[in-house]
């Protein structure tokens, strides 16, 4: 009875991904991976937020980048809006729904991108965050489901994961969308990095795919 149940959720968790292979899910993957190619050989930086477990999915989002993922290379600015003490200051002092625009507002400039992660599209400090981007001349990168609540349409990129009612099987399309982002980011900007190479600027690596990211 209870395999039953299990192959149930493992099917579910397999409709939330056969998301990301239709039309809108494999343009927003391949959009997004070009643009963070052109934001970090800019000289650009990603500031990413969410509450729960979409912000645990932002910290992991943002280490992949400061970190490593699949190869060697150099690390990649990222941010993510989830230092406690910040939190906590700002969310006694004015409120929880000002928690991470504050955080867009300290570090973002018009060459970075927001993302931002809320299964509902209704986390009003989310929608805030979406905000102060779009004021700090930002570009905005949104990760959704249900439909995509009050965010749906603001974000110059957005992915929703409908048709869930819970947030666990959106979480897990995000996470995988993520994942796939950085991989083909890296494909781009890095075609020909080797293990402990970083002396070169960015161009460098940049130049051979350079028509392939004039969108």
């Amino acid at each position: 009875m209870l395999q039953k149940k299990i192959v149930s959720s493992i099917e579910e968790s397999i409709k939330a991904l056969d998301v990301l292979k239709t039309e809108a899910g494999l343009l927003f993957i391949d959009q997004v991976a070009h643009l963070l190619a052109r934001t970090f050989q800019a000289g650009g930086k990603v500031l990413i937020a969410g509450n729960g477990g979409s912000l645990c999915d932002a910290s992991h989002f943002s280490e992949e980048l400061t970190g490593l993922f699949r190869n060697y290379r150099c690390a990649l600015p990222a941010i993510s809006l989830a230092e406690p003490g910040h939190i906590t200051c700002v969310g006694n002092d004015l409120g929880y729904e000002w928690v991470f625009s504050r955080g867009v507002e300290a570090y973002g400039k018009p060459q970075d991108v927001f993302i931002g992660l809320t299964t509902s599209g209704k986390s009003i400090n989310i929608i805030r965050a979406f905000e102060t981007a779009k004021q700090r001349q930002m570009v905005t990168v949104a990760f959704l489901g249900k439909g995509g609540g009050e965010l749906k349409g603001v974000a110059d990129y957005e992915i929703s994961i409908d048709g869930f009612k819970t947030s666990d099987r959106i979480q897990e399309a995000h996470m995988t969308a993520m994942h796939v982002i950085i991989e083909m980011m890296e494909y781009l900007l890095f075609p020909q990095v080797q293990e402990n190479d970083c002396s070169r600027p960015f161009s460098s690596y940049y130049a051979q795919q350079q028509p392939e990211l004039a969108y």
